[in-house]
């Protein structure tokens, strides 16, 4: 598992670490307690392979002009056992350095020797990360915002996870509090009427008003019968609520399957309040002087932490809030099971939960502050044709996570929800995500993998090996080859970063700039009909290439077909 890129940067600071030392045992520049050579890659990459403003960091300090250090430092460069074979000064000081081409050869022997474990990393400070998402009421079907949170927060997990994070994936199951109440209301309403008719039990307003509830109602009919008709309201709505969860739940689960996606665990809010867990975490926080007593209600002093008001954790008939049971869970999340870090996914809407959130978990001691992170993500808009689609053309309501994915492939929608940084509004082009062309960008990526192993395919048929061992890649120097293999390096470290900005969107980005530079070398650089040693060398570049698309499509969930 390594990150080449990183190596290089790492190579190229030492270098010039070492030439500045050199440079001031020879006289040619002075002593001083010089700043760590920053390294990053030029705007433009004619200039070099990476470049260094260390002339400009250290000026002040080593008391010559910028562009007298660089030259210094270019003169006492030793490039004996580095990743570099020249390096240059430019404008008022930058250092300009260029890869030798063992270093790209590397990248390939690399890609070639890890396969499906190439761009995985080892963190330099390993946590014990929980990434929380989806967490949708089971009360009805998953909606966009729903689709979206999905395959952001289990992409974002499998970032952290190939970062070299241990990574758990988890489904909060609001099973208990008003939303379930209003769920029981609203299905032993819709089972009265079934059986009673609707003029003698009306819905109230604030129930739940989709055609899901009466499918319940009627479904728990033909199962059971209507004898649950003769029993007190509040029997009727335990009993329903239990059967209602018993059948969203697994169709949850499932569906989020066929998704792609699959938790390590699933946890119920009722656990909590069942174990007493919600009970005693308001009492650590009364007896942290964090709460008050006011109209026979518990609240919480949030505005301590700079929210624009408090908020109840007990009503005065005694049940906790939903903000209590979720403190509870969170405390559940550090103390009890010892993540180092949490990240949810959560909607926009949510922004005013996070101070306050954060605020609870510091007057426990828990340092939410610094723990907790929270990742909003924006709305989506579905289009088709320039017009927005608001309701599905196979059940005239709502579009759900279900009527997407029998209107569009898996991989279209993981890939089209990847495609931005959750913080930005995303517009969903239905017509785009089925087109079979370069314009569809899910299909552009996907048939760069395909066309190699076509390509492999049309070799073999000819009676050339396709599996050639020990290739020359010195070989491979044409231009289009090295922008290639250039591409290729930046898997781990791409992944480094989403993981640190907790930003996978990049590896879209990615995905599709390595099957743009394909496309560019196949067409710059015969592979059929090369001589025999370049032939496999560049039959080798491509089998790399296909395992670099393959390992970042993965990252999102989307998968690398053989054939289009």
């Amino acid at each position: 598992m390594i990150n080449l890129i990183e190596k290089a940067k790492n190579s190229a600071a030492a270098l010039i670490e070492k030439a500045y030392s050199k440079a001031t045992e020879s006289g040619a520049l002075p002593a001083a307690e010089i700043k760590k050579p920053v390294i990053e890659e030029p705007k433009d990459i004619r200039n070099g392979d990476w470049a260094s403003s260390f002339a400009m960091q250290n000026t002040k300090l080593v008391g010559r002009p910028p562009r007298v250090i660089a030259d210094a430092i270019i003169a006492n460069m030793d490039f004996e056992g580095t990743f570099f074979s020249s390096a240059e000064a430019a404008g008022p000081g930058f250092i300009n350095l260029r890869l030798n081409h063992s270093w790209f050869e590397q990248v390939l022997e690399s890609i070639t020797a890890e396969g499906d474990e190439y761009g995985k990393t080892q963190a330099a400070r390993p946590e014990k990360v929980m990434v929380e998402f989806v967490s949708a009421n089971p009360t009805g079907p998953m909606h966009m915002g729903n689709a979206r949170g999905g395959v952001l927060g289990d992409s974002l997990a499998e970032v952290l996870h190939r970062a070299g994070h241990d990574v758990t994936r988890e489904f909060y199951v609001n099973d208990a509090g008003n939303q379930i109440e209003k769920f029981a209301l609203s299905l032993d309403t819709r089972f009265m009427q079934l059986v009673e008719g609707a003029d003698k039990h009306p819905l109230p307003e604030d129930c739940y008003q989709g055609g899901d509830i009466i499918e319940l109602a009627q479904k728990f009919i033909d199962k059971n019968g209507t004898d649950l008709a003769s029993k007190p309201q509040r029997e009727r709505m335990d009993i329903l609520s239990a059967f209602g969860l018993e059948n969203n739940i697994p169709k949850m689960k499932s569906d989020l399957q066929r998704y792609g996606i699959t938790y390590d665990n699933w946890f119920f809010e009722s656990e909590l309040h069942n174990s007493g867990y919600v009970k005693e975490t308001v009492a650590m926080l009364t007896a942290a002087g964090k709460t008050y007593e006011k109209d026979g209600a518990l609240w919480l002093k949030s505005t301590d932490f700079g929210c624009e008001k408090d908020d109840v954790l007990c009503r005065a008939n005694g049940f906790y809030t939903y903000f209590a049971a979720d403190i509870a869970y969170h405390r559940n999340k550090f103390k009890k099971r010892g993540f180092d870090r949490v990240i949810n996914i959560w909607g926009a809407d949510h922004h005013g939960h996070v101070a306050r959130l954060k605020g609870a978990l510091d007057a426990l001691g828990l340092d939410g502050t610094n723990r907790l992170e929270i990742v909003l993500m924006q709305l989506v808009r579905l289009t088709r044709d320039g017009e927005v689609v608001r309701m599905s053309k196979r059940t005239g309501k709502a579009i759900s996570l279900t009527d997407l994915l029998d209107e569009i492939s898996v991989d279209a929608a993981r890939y089209f929800f990847n495609s931005r940084a959750s913080d930005t509004h995303l517009e969903f082009d239905l017509g785009l995500a089925v087109r079979t062309d370069s314009e569809n960008p899910v299909y552009y990526v996907q048939y760069a993998h395909a066309r190699i192993k076509s390509i492999l395919r049309a070799l073999e048929q000819d009676g050339i090996c396709t599996a050639p061992a020990g290739c020359d890649y010195s070989l491979l120097t044409h231009e289009s080859e090295i922008a290639l293999i250039r591409e290729l390096s930046k898997l781990p470290e791409e992944i480094r970063l989403a993981s640190e900005s907790r930003e996978p969107a990049r590896l879209n980005r990615y995905a599709t700039n390595v099957a743009t530079a394909f496309h560019h070398f196949y067409t710059e650089c015969r592979i059929k009909g090369a001589e025999d040693a370049l032939r496999d060398a560049r039959i080798s570049l491509a089998i790399c290439t296909a395992t670099v698309i393959k390992n970042t499509l993965s990252t999102f969930g989307v998968t690398a077909p053989d054939k289009m």
